[in-house]
């Protein structure tokens, strides 16, 4: 299964928040060859941004997600698609744009206000119970 994670699925594991025990089990999934992992471009520049100033091994965290991600970028059309759609948050917008054009399965979002369309969103608890 081709799985999107959105940026809160790294940012739990690297600040060690409520979900990241689930978010683990999800990217050992990974590494154990049982899903593919999808990620956006967008998600690396953020993390680094947020976490450089607290964590003091975020590039190894960023290298461990380039080793072990497909990192997907967008282009103009992708773009324009994101501000289309009616969701207010671009970032969510271009993650499913992105996805659906990986042809993902689904997102992974602990996001509670991840944009739902035609896109399976998921959080990580509710996907490791039905997986």
């Amino acid at each position: 299964m081709k799985l999107f994670l959105d940026t809160n699925i790294f940012m739990d594991i690297l600040f060690e928040r409520e979900n990241c025990i689930y978010a683990k089990q999800i990217i050992q999934s990974i590494l154990d060859g049982e899903h593919d992992g999808y990620v956006a471009d967008i998600s690396i520049l953020n993390i680094d941004y947020v976490a450089k100033k607290q964590i003091q091994k975020v590039r190894d965290f960023l290298h461990f997600i380039e080793n072990n991600f497909v990192i997907v970028g967008a282009d103009n059309g992708d773009i324009l698609k994101a501000l289309k759609l009616e969701n207010h948050d671009l970032e969510d917008n271009l993650q499913y744009i992105l996805a659906k054009k990986s042809a993902c399965d689904l997102i992974i979002s602990n996001d509670k206000t991840f944009i739902k369309s035609s896109l399976s969103v998921l959080n990580a608890e509710l996907f490791l119970m039905q997986d």
